[in-house]
């Protein structure tokens, strides 16, 4: 029997949950799991309910906005595998942990590609027997190069995009064009040493905590709205390189669990944050 999931974000209102099982119910629909969360200060509410059964989906979509307040967004999603593209540039650790977790099948994810700026990671990828593909920026605007990328990307039309250490500014219209699609992993929680050699930044002050950000990307330079953040504790005793490879080993693990979680659709967007269901 096929399994959906039901993503509901709305005004909160007495007897949401009580009018949803009852369209459910109505639909001879079973709810599996179901999760919720009203935000406090803003009085939005999130539902996310994974429900089985003969679905008809237009009837069912009718159904519930009809007893939701106006302007509800509802979406149904049959959980299946999501079609994913990854973007590289050099670094081969989050790319690589990404392609063993998928040979493992560890990933609700179809890679449908591997697209880089720099020719370094082929013999990786394709060891997976996942097609990759280069699209050098040597000698093309930034813009020139942008657009042949968003025309690859678009070839294998994802449903994610996920920036595997992909060291380049992406603009509004890269943005625009894959809304709330594209998927980044960030050293340190941000913002903190930005530029060049963040590790070697994070040793000369002294940290004591080295950490990864994952989130969203937006018009807003590594501001997007995080899915997934972790740490671990290093001391005077390390040295730029051994706190990088602690760093490197944190990034490969938060954006694993923030990929993961948005193929399992449980991430809303609220404002410039996430609520994770």
């Amino acid at each position: 029997m096929k399994e959906y999931i039901l993503l509901i974000d709305t005004i909160d209102d007495k007897g949401l949950v009580y009018n949803i099982s009852k369209v459910l119910f109505a639909n001879h629909l079973n709810i599996e799991q179901n999760s919720e969360y009203v935000d406090p200060e803003t009085k939005k509410f999130f539902m996310r309910t994974v429900i089985t059964g003969d679905v008809k989906k237009t009837i069912l979509l009718k159904e519930l906005h009809e007893v939701l307040p106006p302007e509800s967004s509802i979406k149904l999603n049959e959980k299946q595998n999501k079609d994913v593209v990854i973007l590289a540039t050099k670094e081969s650790h989050v790319l690589g942990d990404l392609l063993i977790r998928y040979l493992d099948g560890d990933l609700d994810a179809n890679i449908k590609a591997v697209i880089a700026n720099h020719e370094h990671l082929r013999d990786l990828v394709e060891k997976f027997g996942i097609p990759f593909f280069c699209i050098n920026a040597e000698g093309l605007s930034r813009e020139e190069h942008e657009d042949k990328l968003i025309t690859k990307i678009q070839e294998f039309n994802p449903e994610l995009i996920v920036l595997a250490k992909y060291m380049r500014i992406l603009t509004s219209k890269f943005v625009k064009t894959f809304p709330k699609k594209v998927l980044n992993i960030h050293h340190s929680f941000l913002p903190a040493f930005i530029g060049a050699n963040p590790y070697k930044q994070a040793y000369e002050r002294g940290v004591k905590i080295i950490g990864a950000t994952a989130h969203y990307v937006t018009d807003d330079l590594d501001e997007g709205p995080i899915i997934s953040q972790d740490v671990v504790r290093v001391d005077h005793t390390y040295s730029w390189q051994q706190m990088r490879n602690a760093g490197r080993n944190v990034e490969k693990v938060v954006l694993y669990n923030a990929f993961q979680l948005l193929l399992d659709d449980k991430v809303f967007v609220h404002k410039n944050k996430t609520v994770i269901l």
